[in-house]
């Protein structure tokens, strides 16, 4: 029996987060396929769920529904406390949030679909134009995070933890677009183990994907 709904798009950098947040602490749930491509995201019963139109939303038993990445990785580390993906030291806490808020507020906002598309309706950004735009910001977020990455581990220490969990969609996303990646040897080391577990490889958008 699963314990929570997870309302996401297989290649939503934010769902493939708490996917998985929701695998590293053995958490049941049904996923419900939201298109984007479709305009799913704007229909009725999902704009009651999440009043932004985005996603992921996640539904409760209660039927409380969360939304935004962050918070409902921040819910989950609460709900279920192992393992943890926020440090418990207040220090380290404030340390990793910083971290993962270079992907979660800097990185993928500016550079997500409807972001991208607007780019194209109100400006005339072609497809060149576009990918010009999405790794100029890739490439400044990247280059914070690997001055701070570790040489070995995940950013979470010796267990991946909540900045690994948003590194690793991200980098699925770069490599979408083709961005050489061989600048930042330290996060793609981080991003091969990470992907490796068990955890993460079952969150890989090819392994959610709707059939064609």
């Amino acid at each position: 029996m699963s314990d929570v709904t997870l309302y996401d798009y297989f290649r939503s950098s934010a769902g493939y987060r708490v996917r998985i947040a929701l695998n590293l602490k053995r958490v049941a749930y049904d996923r419900v396929e939201i298109s984007l491509l479709k305009g799913e995201q704007r229909a009725p019963d999902h704009l009651a769920r999440n009043r932004q139109g985005l996603v992921p939303a996640l539904a409760l038993p209660d039927g409380t529904v969360l939304t935004q990445s962050l918070a409902i990785l921040d819910w989950l580390d609460s709900a279920y406390p192992e393992p943890r993906l926020f440090p418990a030291d207040p220090l380290a806490r404030a340390q990793a949030m910083a971290l993962a808020l270079v992907i979660v507020a800097d990185i993928h906002p500016i550079d997500n679909l409807r972001v991208l598309q607007r780019l194209e309706s109100q400006f005339g950004a072609d497809a060149a134009a576009k990918a010009d735009w999405y790794r100029h910001w890739i490439a400044l977020g990247l280059d914070a995070l690997e001055a701070s990455a570790p040489a070995d581990g995940f950013f979470g220490g010796d267990a991946p933890g909540v900045v690994d969990c948003c590194l690793v969609p991200q980098l699925y996303n770069v490599r979408r677009f083709d961005l050489d990646l061989s600048p930042w040897p330290h996060l793609v080391a981080i991003d091969a183990r990470a992907s490796a577990l068990p955890a993460f490889a079952d969150a890989h958008p090819d392994r959610v994907a709707p059939a064609a």
